[in-house]
């Protein structure tokens, strides 16, 4: 639902945390794109497509908002706080081309120091994508690259809708790569109605045959309000089937792993280095930021930010998100400060999909008996000093972390 709502001000609180948040403590910035050629049956995302938006947005309206969100960023967050990370998404960012996502870069700099290393990421459709394009990027400062692949069968990407074939995505995986980024994702999505065991296994066989560092794979996800959804509603097509995503996870994740890389993540896998852990290189830092409740500021319509126990989400709409700004104001949706209470269940809701798992400290003694008890079940084990998934936990996240939090 588009938000057309007068923007919010974040409360005095809200605004003091902000300042006061420790400047050693790592930045992310997210921006986000919300521009699409087409809009994919299975995605909430917030995204447009052109004839949706008509006359009332503009990728230019759209930038001038971005670097006015950039300043006031800048102006509110505590003084010489550096970027450790950048991700680009959407949307659609490749669709502002090369030169275009220069120039988003070149609006974080005027406002931003970015720190030494830090890793500058982009999502691409690999069908608005070429040499030229990766070139480009590369000479702007950007460091990784994420693909939307979803799948090497013809048959399951006409089911979600996707527009590309199944090669592009490959031949861009090169072209990044010979471009020069040393750090390419592909993105699969898996448990599609009519996907095969066979389907799944050569779209692993293709992502394999392409020189990439770092693999996510997401279960299909049916989101209330997509065309999916009504499909599923009207039984055009079945939902899917829990044991078959169980399946299909241990495929992706035998295969992977027989190949040099390895889980850090529930869904993500990298490259694994000499003593089988993933090569700190290869591990999306940006998404780390996430799951470890780092700040971050979001830049964009209908972006999410996290700064110091502070979360706050943009207005939706591009016209609206732009308009606010053009006036002055933040363009703030809603807001909310974290208890020490919500803190503490997001942090055992992330850490414990990281293969690094959470520190038993974090626990609560009562909390710790029942990780015991999963422990017991073979859903996780313990070192002393981290609870982390076992390989039948993987498979079961959710539940744990429900059992756990569970008063």
């Amino acid at each position: 639902m588009n938000d057309r709502r007068a923007p919010e001000a974040l409360s005095d609180d809200a605004l003091a945390a902000l300042a006061g948040a420790d400047a050693s403590r790592p930045l992310s910035l997210y921006l986000h794109v919300p521009f699409c050629a087409t809009r994919c049956g299975y995605c909430d995302f917030n995204t447009y497509t052109a004839g949706e938006l008509g006359s009332s947005s503009s990728p230019a309206s759209w930038m001038e908002g971005v670097r006015a969100e950039l300043d006031r960023a800048a102006s509110l967050l505590a003084s010489g706080r550096e970027v450790s990370t950048i991700f680009v998404g959407g949307g659609t960012p490749s669709l502002l081309g090369g030169d275009g996502l220069s120039e988003l870069l070149g609006a974080v700099r005027q406002s931003f120091t970015l720190a030494p290393g830090a890793e500058v990421t982009t999502e691409s459709n690999p069908e608005s994508t070429s040499p030229e394009f990766f070139a480009t990027l590369r000479d702007a400062g950007f460091t990784r690259i994420s693909l939307g692949m979803q799948s090497a069968a013809s048959h399951v990407l006409k089911v979600l809708e996707r527009t590309h074939t199944p090669g592009r995505a490959l031949d861009a995986a090169r072209e990044a790569a010979a471009a020069g980024f040393d750090h390419v994702n592909l993105d699969l999505i898996y448990g599609t109605p009519g996907e095969r065991d066979e389907d799944l296994a050569a779209s692993l066989d293709a992502v394999l045959s392409v020189p990439i560092d770092h693999v996510s794979a997401y279960a299909l996800i049916v989101e209330d309000g997509t065309a999916f959804a009504r499909k599923v509603r009207r039984g055009e097509v079945p939902m899917p089937d829990d044991d078959v995503l169980a399946a299909r996870y241990e495929m992706i994740d035998a295969r992977l792993s027989d190949a040099g890389m390895t889980w850090y993540e529930v869904s993500n896998w990298a490259r694994a280095g000499a003593d089988g852990l993933p090569e700190p290189e290869s591990v999306c830092r940006h998404n780390e930021a996430y799951w470890r409740s780092d700040d971050w500021w979001g830049i964009g319509p209908g972006a999410h930010s996290h700064v110091n126990g502070v979360r706050w989400w943009n207005q939706k709409h591009p016209a609206t998100y732009s308009a606010s700004l053009a006036g002055g104001a933040l363009p703030i949706g809603g807001q909310e400060m974290l208890s020490d209470a919500d803190r503490h269940t997001e942090a055992v809701m992330l850490q414990i999909r990281m293969r690094s798992g959470i520190d038993v400290e974090e626990l609560s003694s009562d909390e710790r008996e029942r990780a015991d008890a999963a422990v017991v079940r073979g859903l996780l084990e313990c070192d002393g000093q981290s609870y982390v998934l076992t390989d039948a936990g993987r498979l079961l996240a959710d539940g744990v972390v429900r059992d756990i939090l569970v008063d």
